[in-house]
């Protein structure tokens, strides 16, 4: 009977973080996570296609600098990427476009010679000039809409906002996020949206009501949503942004934390893979000072900004030549994640210069 006690207590203490109980993350995370490195990088900067810039009027190599930070969703049997490219012109290391490309396998990709959202002479432009449009995440609604969260950067202030398009090629920009005027020039980005998989098809997905959106840097707060075009955010009793995650000392995550792809629905709860960074001093030792690696948390699907999971290690972080050096060193963003031929694909940005995929099964 005593044994039985200890071996009790040693669960419990093992299960809890921070004071926490969390469900064992041996039952809930996507592992093995393993990069494909016969393929990687998959997608590098190209210095010969051209695009007619609207703002600046002249034409300009739009994906030059770099290619990252992916997301990606699959139509017709055809993995679709939408990932951000920069060119080297203006004031901003360059200005930021979403561009386009298709593949059969996940693995190998033809890119469309154009941006399909970009800055133009629009009601956008006083954000998203002349940083550009970044970092976009993509899901489907069940009546086919595709709805995109990007960041609006123009040069100050990240904001996040919304696009959607029915064929993933033209896109309708339908504003800020955050339109409350306490929130509207609040630094904002990276809003994955909660869904599930069903009949091998992600679909966005209501929980408790509503579409649940997890975004942020730093910490990660939430919004919800009846169309997943009119968010509101979640506030806590004294008004303020609630904080869902955020960073811990000693580990991998210690500098800031950030979300990934879209967030997984699962039997066990919501899934979110998250990026993060690290601080050289409060951090993990092994890692370099801002390294970004990728965490999984799990979220409450009866409570959704109830945090009941966290993983102790990271299940990414930059080991490869072109993860370690780069436009920013040291960087595995993981911003895409698709369901395909029996696999998550799983599509990062490296080194903030090229696109690399990994995979899990």
């Amino acid at each position: 009977m005593k044994q039985t006690i200890i071996l009790i207590c040693i669960a419990l203490t093992a299960s809890c973080a921070g004071g926490k109980r969390f469900v064992d993350e041996n039952l809930w995370t996507l592992q093995p996570i393993k990069k494909i490195d016969d393929y990687n990088p998959i997608l590098q900067p190209d210095g010969e296609s051209e695009f007619f810039c609207p703002v600046r009027k002249t034409n300009l190599r739009w994906e030059e600098r770099s290619v990252f930070n992916p997301t990606a969703i699959v139509k017709d049997g055809w993995v679709w990427m939408l990932y951000r490219a920069e060119d080297n012109v203006g004031k901003h290391a360059g200005t930021s476009r979403i561009g386009l490309a298709k593949s059969r396998d996940g693995l190998v990709f033809r890119r469309t010679p154009l941006p399909v959202l970009y800055p133009s002479n629009d009601p956008m432009k006083t954000f998203e000039w002349e940083g550009g449009c970044e970092d976009p995440r993509v899901v489907k609604r069940n009546d086919g809409l595709y709805v995109m969260t990007y960041t609006a950067y123009d040069g100050v202030t990240a904001r996040l906002c919304v696009a959607s398009s029915r064929d993933l090629v033209t896109w309708e920009k339908h504003g800020l996020v955050l339109t409350d005027a306490k929130y509207r020039d609040r630094w904002s980005k990276s809003g994955a949206i909660v869904c599930e998989l069903v009949n091998d098809e992600v679909i966005a997905k209501k929980v408790k009501g509503r579409y649940q959106m997890y975004w942020g840097d730093t910490d990660l707060f939430m919004a919800t949503s009846d169309d997943l075009i009119t968010w509101t955010p979640v506030e806590d009793k004294k008004g303020n942004l609630l904080s869902v995650l955020s960073p811990r000392q000693g580990h991998f995550d210690s500098k800031l934390v950030e979300p990934g792809p879209f967030a997984l629905l699962r039997e066990q709860g919501i899934l979110l893979m998250y990026n993060s960074a690290n601080d050289g001093e409060k951090g993990d030792k092994s890692l370099p000072n801002m390294a970004y690696s990728v965490g999984q948390a799990l979220f409450s699907s009866d409570k959704p900004s109830k945090l009941i999971g966290r993983s102790k290690q990271y299940s990414m972080t930059p080991d490869r030549p072109y993860e370690i050096s780069g436009q920013v060193n040291n960087v595995c963003f993981l911003e895409g994640m698709v369901w395909h031929n029996g696999q998550w694909l799983l599509y990062y940005g490296t080194a903030d210069s090229k696109i690399a995929v990994a995979s899990c099964k």
